[in-house]
């Protein structure tokens, strides 16, 4: 590539910028401006190509054609500055091979070079003569190179070359120290133009992979995409993201890809090691040009030469790095770097998500597990089959609204020909209700060996309650004594929903009342002594059944309950049950059912 000649060097005493003025412009002389009218032309065209676009690629071409309408060059090219590495590359040429393209010229080198460091344009009629041009082509023989000059700082240089010796002259130098500041202008409108379409194009990425990341709830599943969607933004041919693990105190690999296939790798990383493990201390994004120049850098991949890292933090804890890497040097720049670690607060809050519905969905098993255990247990809590009596059958079913729930009923026998019948709600559902019932069932059996009537065995637990009182925590319960020899049944009632006596073809409530128990100490229940004849139903029921809702938020009440039991034609206690437990289920069709169901029927042969 060719390098630079001075011919009649010209230093600048001023700060204007793309300023080629001779060095005696401050002279109180008015200069003599002479401009050809093939200049002007020039110049007009130039004008007008220069602003009709803002494509940085088109902007360069007319910049070409025209250069070339009024100097016929052989070789044609515009080198940009790189910032970070502070050497130019090509951005745009004509007639170059690609060795040359791919050259990087360093400030002050060859002929390009020594035009940005000089500021000025450099001319040499002949390049074999100079020492410092570099000999990209061998057919060059004369080159010229503008400095471009934008805000008294170099972007770059236009630079043309011809096989001929001295085919450039001061003429040419001249028109195109001319233009060379509109250029610069141009080119960096240009570029800020790409920059910022760049930046829309690109928040408007961000904005989709926001959305897509928030609604991927499994945690593979999500890693998986962010690779996917991270191409998108920034390439890579190494990706991983690896997560702190607060047990071991180090960060796994839990996603890597290695030029589009998924890997494994089973190394840990510690803080402050290597690359990943210093941008995960320090909390701060790390970019790398060259890995081999960085003493930090583990080799796992001998191909990579470029690294970002950006840490994942999430409530000011590091949660995690995304890490890229490439096989080319100085391929990240700072506009990945601003890219990746806007990304990275919402990749951070994604993963955070999906790892708190992870541990839910395991909780949400492990309660599973525990419930059905639970349920199994609450249904061993629950005698096996009704009793029966020469006078007397029984049915009796319990329906959880939820896997376990508050209701209880027992059967305990007291005595030859006694049976008390027990029915309760504890308040509230699922696991505290069952736990509570578990207690009142306990306590109830205990009492059951004295063999107290209804009413004071309701006082005893009411009373053993309030010895265990928990706030807000209270049961209601029926108690009735079956007496199958006399056929009589004694109803003690503490806060339940009230019976059903069905007796002759008619049905009547039991008018039996009391507070339920656990709420208030020294409560007495007063008793209710029914005399049966065959074929009467006692029946029992808790408010699960009567308050079962339909799709229109209707209830089952007690008037649909009684139809139910009138319609029955000599029923047993089975026939009853299950046809009361039918006619709650047909009401409710496919509405869930908000609270448990139970029915215990007394039939009197």
């Amino acid at each position: 590539m060719p390098s630079p000649e001075t011919t009649r060097p010209v230093e600048h005493t001023h700060e204007f910028e793309g300023d080629y003025r001779p060095s005696n412009a401050a002279s109180p002389t008015t200069p003599r401006v002479h401009i050809e009218p093939m200049q002007i032309d020039f110049l007009t065209q130039l004008a007008d190509a220069l602003n009709n676009t803002l494509d940085l690629q088109t902007t360069m071409q007319r910049v070409a054609d025209l250069v070339r309408a009024v100097i016929d060059y052989k070789i044609f090219a515009i080198l940009l500055i790189n910032d970070r590495t502070q050497d130019f590359w090509m951005r745009f040429q004509i007639g170059h091979s690609p060795e040359s393209e791919r050259m990087r010229v360093k400030i002050g080198k060859g002929v390009i070079g020594r035009a940005a460091e000089l500021r000025r344009a450099v001319l040499v009629e002949d390049v074999s003569k100079k020492d410092y041009y570099i000999p990209a082509n061998p057919d060059v023989k004369s080159e010229l190179a503008i400095p471009l000059i934008s805000k008294n700082k170099v972007i770059g240089v236009l630079d043309i070359e011809s096989t001929q010796i001295g085919y450039f002259t001061q003429e040419h130098q001249r028109l195109l120290e001319l233009v060379a500041s509109r250029i610069a202008i141009a080119i960096e409108n240009a570029r800020l133009y790409t920059r910022v379409a760049r930046q829309a194009q690109t928040l408007t990425v961000l904005g989709e992979i926001s959305r897509e990341l928030t609604s991927i709830l499994d945690l593979d599943d999500l890693l998986e995409r962010i690779g996917q969607l991270m191409k998108r933004v920034v390439d890579f041919q190494m990706f991983s993201i690896l997560l702190w693990n607060s047990r071991s105190k180090h960060f796994e690999h839990r996603f890597s890809t290695r030029f589009g296939e998924r890997v494994q790798r089973q190394h840990i990383v510690e803080p402050g090691q290597g690359i990943i493990g210093t941008a995960a201390k320090e909390r701060v994004p790390i970019l790398v040009p060259d890995v081999r120049k960085d003493s930090r850098y583990i080799n796992y991949h001998p191909e990579t030469r470029s690294e970002l890292a950006v840490p994942l933090v999430y409530k000011e804890q590091v949660i995690g790095v995304i890490d890229v890497e490439h096989t080319r040097a100085n391929y990240y720049n700072e506009e990945h770097q601003r890219t990746l670690t806007t990304l990275a607060g919402q990749v951070a809050i994604a993963i955070e998500n999906a790892r708190l519905y992870e541990r839910i969905l395991e909780e949400e098993q492990r309660m599973e597990r525990d419930l059905a255990m639970a349920r199994q247990v609450q249904l061993r809590l629950l005698p096996g089959a009704p009793p029966s009596h020469p006078h007397a059958d029984f049915f009796a079913k319990f329906l959880p609204a939820r896997s376990i729930g508050g209701d209880m009923y027992d059967f305990l026998d007291y005595g030859p020909g006694r049976t008390l019948i027990v029915m309760g709600d504890v308040s509230g559902k699922a696991a505290p209700a069952a736990l509570y019932a578990a207690l009142v069932s306990g306590i109830l059996r205990s009492l059951g060996a004295q063999q107290l009537s209804p009413g004071h065995l309701l006082s005893s637990l009411n009373d053993q309650l309030q010895e265990r009182k928990l706030d807000a925590q209270y049961v209601t319960m029926l108690i009735g004594l079956w007496d199958d020899n006399e056929q009589t049944l004694s109803i003690a009632n503490a806060g339940s929903v009230q019976p059903l006596f069905v007796t002759g073809g008619e049905v009547r409530t039991i008018q039996a009342e009391g507070f339920p128990l656990g709420l208030f100490p020294h409560a007495v229940y007063e008793e209710v002594t029914l005399s049966t004849q065959p074929g009467d139903q006692i029946v029992f029921f808790s408010d699960g059944i009567t308050d079962a809702e339909n799709s229109s938020h209707e209830m089952f009440g007690n008037e649909r309950l009684v139809e139910v039991l009138r319609k029955l034609k000599n029923p047993t206690a089975q026939i009853t049950g299950e046809a009361i437990l039918k006619g709650v289920g047909h009401f409710q069709s496919q509405t869930e059912h908000f609270d448990d169901e139970t029915v215990v029927v007394l039939h009197v042969r």
